[in-house]
């Protein structure tokens, strides 16, 4: 695969991201990862090295070989594939996509890692629908092995196909999935998990219980409220409302409080 990869963020799935490139003989040279500030850069570099540790991997190339990490988006210029991994919110990545689009090459790939918003308003926004595709990937991306594929209509022959080969340079089975609110997992995930909070809230059951109880009793390896702190309340707050689910008090509680889950250190349950 020769592309000239990059992605754009500093949170889990960028981080993710960037560890999962980086480990891989991709033969693409240095990934690239863009973020907003040099205190983004250490925190990422931080995150990057230590899952690449945990990968067996040699850190001692991150930031020479394997990954530059980036604060200019003129540095992006002359790659090839871009995957934009920040917030889940339409108007700050339609924003971002379409600065993209004015530093990249005509014939470069955008991608986004939204897990719940419209693929088709993404494209358009970018200003190469054409060449664009929905990278649904999941938490923890070096483990993980589904990607969530989503094309818009105009979506040329080669966006497919190299989307498709990055996918498979990363070790990752993708789904090609159509593009309605939430996509497959999201759609059939989330009304179970928000169903376990109420669960909580009818019956003043604790977390560890409910969790438990799934994990042992239907052989889940994560049980619904601590799935829910791995995500992200916030993250899970913006999913439902855009799937169109109601969203239980406990998580809106939560959120207001700013306990949203392992990142937080303090969700349903305390970490």
């Amino acid at each position: 695969m020769n592309e000239r990869l990059a992605i754009v963020g500093s949170g889990a799935i960028a981080c993710g991201l960037a560890a999962t490139a980086a480990h891989q003989e991709g033969g693409w040279g240095p990934v690239l990862l863009l973020v907003r500030s040099q205190d983004s850069a250490e925190r990422a570099r931080a995150t990057v090295e230590r899952t690449l540790d945990r990968l067996g991997a040699d850190v001692g190339g991150v930031g020479s070989h394997q990954l530059q990490i980036v604060t200019d988006p003129q540095a992006l210029a002359e790659t090839t594939f871009v995957v934009e991994a920040i917030i889940e919110d339409h108007t700050i990545k339609a924003g971002l996509l379409g600065e993209l689009d004015r530093i990249v090459g005509p014939e470069t790939l955008l991608a986004s890692t939204t897990s719940s918003l419209s693929v088709k308003r993404l494209a358009d926004a970018s200003g190469r629908p054409e060449r664009f595709v929905g990278l649904h990937v999941f938490n923890p991306v070096t483990k993980m092995q589904l990607v969530e594929l989503i094309f818009p209509s105009e979506a040329s022959e080669d966006t497919r196909r190299r989307a498709l080969a990055l996918c498979e340079t990363f070790e990752k089975t993708p789904v090609e999935v159509p593009d309605v609110p939430g996509f497959v997992v999201n759609r059939l995930l989330f009304p179970y998990l928000f169903s376990a909070v109420r669960l909580l809230e009818e019956t003043g059951m604790d977390a560890e219980s409910v969790d438990t109880c799934m994990q042992l009793g239907a052989g889940h390896p994560m049980g619904p409220l601590a799935l829910l702190d791995l995500i992200g309340l916030d993250v899970a707050k913006a999913i439902g409302e855009t799937i169109g689910e109601t969203i239980p008090a406990r998580v809106q509680a939560l959120v207001a409080e700013g306990a949203l889950g392992r990142k937080s250190r303090r969700g349903f349950h305390s970490y």
